[in-house]
């Protein structure tokens, strides 16, 4: 596999800095790291913030799957799957996420796989996951063609792909744009420019349903649905209502790799 340009692997390394320092969820939990409070303090939230997610996780239907998760963050949801049943897998950039996510398992006497892993370079053969799942994750890394490449590979024949991507064409992408830009005198900055700089880690992308239609164009019964999110409402308050719901900040690609010939 090619290797990346010298100021992609410049900012993946920016990238794992910011989340070394901060996993992805830290910020809710007003307990000490690593104790039962700060699990649980972070799930409740992640509750609050998306119920929604149990119905495009299908946390229940991975009981007996193998399953990868790409991007473990704080292991709100790798935890989910574990406690379901998967034969679990999971990976992140960051050695603090996947320590955290082991002091998670050890807390709950879970067992799962867990590894400090490029999701642009996945160490897995071919086909060796029946699910694999990543949500909101790949949109950070800089290659996430590349990224999405490699869930795909390491997806069985028939299996089931699940990617939440940020939606460029958002309430919360309009919004950071009106704060950040044109409130800044900046009108004709770019919202991709507006994320790149201001969402989370440098250089985090967006994406519209049609680009993600063609990203994951090689899967079967695939499905790109906006869901309208907490963010959404945060940034923008009750206006929101009268748009419609392509507008969320959340892209939810589903689909299903090919069988074999």
């Amino acid at each position: 596999m090619a290797t990346l340009p010298v100021r992609d692997e410049e900012l993946k390394e920016r990238v794992r800095a910011f989340w070394e320092a901060e996993p992805c969820g830290s910020v809710h939990a007003n307990a000490p790291e690593g104790t039962k409070d700060y699990y649980d303090a972070i799930e409740r939230r992640r509750n609050e913030l998306e119920p929604f997610l149990p119905e495009y996780a299908d946390f229940a239907g991975a009981a007996g799957k193998r399953l990868l998760e790409i991007g473990v963050g704080i292991g709100t949801d790798f935890i989910r799957f574990v406690r379901a049943g998967a034969h679990a897998t999971g990976v992140d950039l960051t050695e603090h996420a996947v320590a955290l996510v082991r002091g998670r398992l050890e807390l709950e006497e879970l067992d799962a796989e867990l590894r400090v892993a490029d999701a642009e370079s996945l160490p897995f053969e071919d086909g060796g996951f029946d699910r694999v799942y990543s949500w909101g994750v790949l949109h950070h890394t800089p290659d996430t063609q590349r990224a999405i490449d490699e869930a795909t590979r390491v997806l069985a024949p028939g299996g089931r792909l699940t990617v939440m991507l940020y939606n460029r064409h958002s309430w919360v992408s309009y919004g950071l744009w009106l704060r950040r830009a044109l409130l800044h005198g900046k009108p004709g900055q770019s919202l991709e420019a507006v994320l790149a700089h201001n969402m989370e880690s440098e250089g985090t992308k967006a994406y519209t349903s049609a680009e993600a239609t063609r990203m994951f164009a090689g899967l079967e019964g695939l499905r790109v649905d906006a869901v309208v999110t907490a963010y959404d409402r945060s940034m923008m308050g009750p206006i929101i209502r009268m748009g419609p719901t392509r507008l969320g900040w959340f892209l939810v690609i589903r689909g299903t790799k090919p069988a074999a010939a």
